[in-house]
């Protein structure tokens, strides 16, 4: 093998191989996803011998011309004095170098939105991508398996960031000769045996580890749990309206904040089709002049899906027109982009010197449009509203369910409300800045996919210029009201600043001064509760196994999962039957230490995620591990002879696509364990639709939104406990019909309803529909 280093100088890579200390170690030390480093040791060994340069390229490669190294020098050399030869003075030159990722990881990750539904592939070629434009070859980063979502962080440098999205999807990368590759995990596997001839027993290291787990509690995040709906009434003085519950809220945050600011569109956030060159950059607008003339043909698109889930405020711009114009402008796509696809968006149609924009739902023109006038401007804004937080469940994963078959992934279903909205700005009148906004559409969308692509412009013939876009992760709140005798409509829930009639706190509805509700004005509050993600579940058959004299075989422990994140008491089932699937099995780890010429396997090579059959049956043991370090030490450069140091260990003994953490919890809520052949069979539906049609002065008639299963019924509760047939404490009723009347005993009431089938015992619903009212006792509904 030959040992080349490029130091940039303008002479190419020049040959340190005969530079190489004699008897001095070249070691390479490799681990799963992390970057591989390379120490060496050379001498000066003529007046030719060059200095590597900080930062210098620097490559091994076999005679076959397969790479055992490549990458870059991570710090100038050091330089041991040796004494004085032939030539003059003698070093030993101390080498140290990083593999590929030293590029990635010196750069500055940019801001970018989350990965949403991305495969774990695409979102490593992305990262990569947007870290370094064009630098590596992405084409062998396998799709492998999705991830829900990734956050990245431009704190955290490349490396840690595609190590956690290789972890999640139980996969390893790895960085060599510019080319990136991403591959599940055992992928390649090498047999150890006993039996063979090049077997060395002496190099066979195995250690057992008392890890067997059977009884897992999975601590997760803070997650939404009852369907909260709290109605009040207005008194034309009132501002403030106390909750019932304190709402789940993710943080409000920004996704991005458009404010085309440079000469062309940022690649990390916009994907653009642009055959006709209509889309350019201009002072601090998004100009579009043109279009291909037909849908779909002139496209800016931002790179990542939106999750139709919690709270979204969507401002697609401030446009200002300057002829009609043929588009979609702010549209949201269940699948390609199309007018016959979009599920919401602005349909812009000209109108003889002006344009008509319209709401657009599921690919129809909706309710009455507006026409635009010469030098106003328009602010069109999406908001979007879903009871169902989170539209995917997490993906686990074990050895015995990998990338591409874990546990969850579940798609949540979901009607979504979606408000459609115009300001008309006139830059003359300064009132019309803070007027109210024109609602286009304000309605519910069944079954609303899960997740869509958001196409900024759609554009057949588009004369505007676009001021600004920004998407906004807003608050999990939705409000609405009606005026007696008139139809609900939704309040913006946020800031003053940004035209909102009223914001929500842990505690209370609060309206602004300017927007107090009037007398008898009817007001309901939609939002999930909030509680600790957290599921036990066991496994019996392991439990029985382990019974011996006053040992009853439960091998209890408690995991806070940090990574994947497990959002929801769901994630918390699957990620323990992802950790018990190897917990209950014998955990080992070891080390194999061979010369290279014997290595296991016929690839010639060991990298960290292979894996590695082991059968010594002399020691008892037969099982499959994964390879997570190996160290090369070069003993005979010239022969291509090294020392491979391999560490392995299985999934019992060190998990690999689990990151736990300490949990911060001072006392564990009470949690009912299930076994693990009970999971996915325990709940029925939630009663996402529940609601209160009627309210008098001494009853209240409640819908439940669907009929009661059959053989079961409806179970109504003052408090949120106790669910079950044997338990009356809390017990307002069971009922079989849809809707069922109760008696009102107090001015402030809650109802808690849960709807249950014929099982034996019966099952019931995961979370609760809470009901509040809070009503004057002579006001009726």
């Amino acid at each position: 093998m030959r040992l080349f280093i490029d130091n940039f100088d303008g002479n190419g890579p020049r040959d340190y191989t005969s530079a190489v200390e004699p008897g001095a170690r070249l070691v390479i030390t490799r681990k799963l996803n992390q970057p591989t480093k390379l120490i060496a040791a050379l001498v000066t060994n003529g007046t030719g011998f060059v200095v590597p340069a900080n930062g210098g390229r620097i490559t091994l490669v076999m005679q076959s011309g397969a790479f055992l190294f490549t990458g870059y020098l991570t710090a100038a050399p050091t330089l041991e004095y040796l004494g004085c030869g032939t030539y003059g003075a003698v070093y030993r030159v101390h080498v140290t170098a990083n593999s590929d990722e030293f590029l990635l990881d010196d750069k500055r990750l940019p801001i970018c939105a989350p990965f949403v539904n991305r495969s774990a592939g695409s979102a490593l070629q992305q990262l990569t991508q947007d870290t370094l434009p064009g630098a590596f070859d992405l084409s062998a980063a396998q799709s492998v398996d999705t991830v829900v979502t990734y956050p990245g962080d431009p704190q955290k440098t490349w490396s840690v960031q595609a190590a956690e999205i290789a972890m999640q999807a139980r996969t390893a990368y790895q960085l060599t000769n510019g080319a990136l590759s991403l591959a599940a995990v055992g992928g390649t596997s090498h047999t150890l045996n006993e039996s063979d001839a090049t077997f060395s027993p002496g190099g066979l290291t195995i250690v057992p580890a008392n890890s067997l787990i059977n009884d897992v509690t999975v601590v997760g995040d803070e997650e939404p749990e009852a369907y909260v709906t709290d109605y009040f009434i207005g008194d034309g003085l009132t501002l403030r309206f106390y909750l019932s519950q304190t709402p789940f809220t993710k943080t409000s945050t920004t996704v991005f904040d458009e404010e085309y600011t440079g000469t062309q569109l940022d690649p990390t956030r916009w994907s653009v089709v642009d055959p006709s060159s209509a889309v350019s950059v201009v002072n601090g607008n998004l100009q579009i002049a043109g279009g291909t003339g037909s849908d779909g043909g002139t496209l800016v698109e931002f790179v990542e899906q939106i999750e139709m889930s919690g709270a979204l405020v969507m401002q697609h711009g401030d446009v200002v027109f300057n002829a009609p114009s043929s588009a979609v402008i702010g549209g949201l796509y269940a699948g390609a982009v199309s007018i016959g696809g979009c599920l919401a968006g602005f349909q812009v149609t000209p109108n003889g010197t002006q344009n008509n924009i319209q709401a657009l739902v599921n690919g129809v023109a909706a309710g009455t449009p507006l026409t635009t006038i010469a030098g106003h401007h328009y602010v069109m804004t999406t908001r979007l509203y879903s009871q169902e937080i989170y539209r995917l469940q997490q993906i686990f994963h074990s050895s015995m369910h990998p990338a591409g078959a874990g546990y969850g992934g579940a798609p949540i279903a979901a009607n979504v409300r979606l408000v459609l909205e115009v300001h008309d700005i006139d830059p003359s009148n300064p009132a019309s800045q803070v007027a109210p906004s024109v609602v286009l559409f304000d309605g519910e969308i069944a079954n609303a996919p899960a997740f869509c692509t958001y196409a900024l412009v759609n554009a057949a013939n588009l004369q505007c210029a676009i001021a600004f876009t920004e998407l906004v992760d807003s608050i999990d709140t939705e409000v609405r009201s009606a005026l007696p005798g008139a139809t609900f409509n939704t309040l913006l829930v946020g800031d003053l600043s940004e035209g909102a009639e009223c914001v929500t706190t842990s505690t209370e509805l609060e309206f602004f001064s300017a927007y107090v509700p009037a007398a008898n004005q009817q007001i309901e509050v939609h939002y999930r509760g909030r509680g600790r993600a957290i599921a036990r579940i066991t496994n019996p058959a392991s439990i029985g196994a382990q019974q011996r004299g006053v040992d009853t075989g439960v091998h209890g422990v408690v995991r806070r999962v940090k990574l994947p994140p497990a959002r929801m008491a769901a994630d918390c089932e699957n990620a323990a039957l992802a950790i018990l699937d190897d917990a209950v099995n014998p955990a080992w780890s070891g080390q194999y230490e061979t010369w290279s010429d014997f290595l296991p396997g016929s690839v010639g090579d060991m990298l960290p995620g292979d894996a590695m059959s082991i059968n010594v049956p002399s020691r008892g043991v037969s099982f499959e591990a994964i390879v997570r370090e190996v160290q090369i030490t070069v003993e005979d450069l010239a022969g291509e002879h090294s020392r491979y140091v391999i560490q392995f260990a299985t999934d019992a003994a060190k998990p690999l696509a689990f990151e736990f953490e300490t949990s911060s919890l001072t006392a564990l809520p009470e949690v009912t364990s299930y076994a693990n052949t009970q999971i996915g069979d325990i709940y029925i539906a939630d009663l996402t639709a529940a609601q209160i049609t009627q309210v008098t002065s001494t009853t209240v008639t409640i819908d439940a939104g669907v009929s009661a299963p059959s053989g079961g019924g409806f179970e109504l509760r003052w408090s949120d406990e106790g669910w079950g047939v044997g338990n009356n404490r809390n017990l307002l009723g069971r009922f079989t019909s849809q809707t069922f009347t109760l008696p009102r005993l107090a001015r402030t009431v809650d109802f808690f309803v849960q709807q249950y089938d014929a099982s034996n015992p019966p099952r019931y619903s995961r979370y609760s529909a809470a009901l509040h009212l809070d009503y004057p006792l002579g006001e009726t509904m």
